[in-house]
């Protein structure tokens, strides 16, 4: 019998990389159902199916698992929709970003009402001042939108996207509320599509 190889440098490579991507799959999972308090190392390591050890092997413990995945997040929102996106594409895009990843749009809503914690206070001011600038953006590309006649004259920008924030996490946070007055799954194509039409009427000109 031939003796086995031993796995080649690349190979062990793809190897750790699945097994810190599997451990992050499952901390977004359990961060977004139970929140950064409630959420245990031993919870993760059961849904990643691995020794919890890796944990703080690959990520330094539970507080670094989140550090990751919020960096991760601040890369999604920065290219949710295409800076020359119309108005209706911005809203369809932000919408799929939201409702195709259910337990990201989760650890955001834990994140606004201060579960998850920062490393040190340098690490909160720096998401801090990210959070500013992506909102300043998006009020910023609303008022574009207004000026292209795409959404309706005299709105304010800030209330309108207040208004899309709103909306587009309602499925996450208010599910229960949606399923009785829409009707269907909170998650479901048909009503991510009344979404889109309802905020595009809201917010849109008559005339675009």
């Amino acid at each position: 019998m031939s003796a086995r190889r031993a796995p080649r440098p690349e190979d062990r490579g793809r190897a750790t990389e699945q097994t810190r991507e599997r451990i992050l799959d499952a901390a977004m999972a359990e961060f977004g159902a139970k929140g950064y308090a409630g959420a245990r190392t031993a919870g993760i390591a059961a849904r990643a199916e691995v020794n919890a050890q890796l944990i703080s092997y690959h990520f330094g413990g539970k507080q670094g698992l989140l550090e990751e995945l919020r960096r991760r997040r601040q890369g999604i929102d920065a290219s949710i929709a295409a800076s020359n996106a119309s108005f209706d594409a911005s809203v369809s895009a932000y919408l799929d970003t939201t409702l195709d990843r259910p337990d990201w749009a989760r650890l955001v809503v834990w994140q606004a009402l201060g579960d998850c914690p920062f490393a040190d206070a340098e690490e909160g001011e720096r998401y801090a001042q990210s959070q500013r600038a992506t909102l300043a953006q998006g009020v910023q590309r609303i008022r574009e939108h207004r000026d292209a006649g795409e959404v309706t004259d005299g709105i304010d920008p800030q209330f309108a996207l207040l208004v899309i924030y709103a909306v587009v996490f309602s499925p996450i946070t208010l599910p229960q509320f949606v399923q009785e007055l829409l009707g269907d799954d909170p998650l479901s194509p048909a009503v991510r599509r009344r979404l889109h039409d309802q905020l595009i009427k809201l917010l849109g000109a008559a005339e675009h």
